[in-house]
């Protein structure tokens, strides 16, 4: 028993008066949700502009691709040349 009273003794916490005032405590509530709102928007519009900079990309890689698939010599020099697994 003495080992959890020193215990619950030593575990105070500060109390709010003492820990300094921050920002967010300082501003009026109307204007932490409009700087709340604003910081909502500008992360929904970059996270729109990187799902439109991968599509941009897979449909560049994809016509890439199909450029490279009815180019003979880029096909021929990929090729495998093992005609053996082939044979019957």
């Amino acid at each position: 028993m003495a080992k959890k009273q020193r215990h619950q003794a030593t575990s105070t916490k500060p109390a709010a008066q003492d820990q300094p005032s921050t920002l967010k405590d300082m501003l009026r509530s109307d204007v932490l949700e409009k700087l709340q709102a604003a910081s909502k928007g500008l992360k929904d519009a970059e996270d729109q502009r990187k799902a439109e900079v991968r599509e941009k990309a897979e449909v560049e890689r994809k016509a890439e691709q199909k450029r490279l698939d009815n180019d003979f010599g880029h096909l021929l020099e990929n090729s495998k040349l093992d005609w053996k697994k082939y044979k019957k």
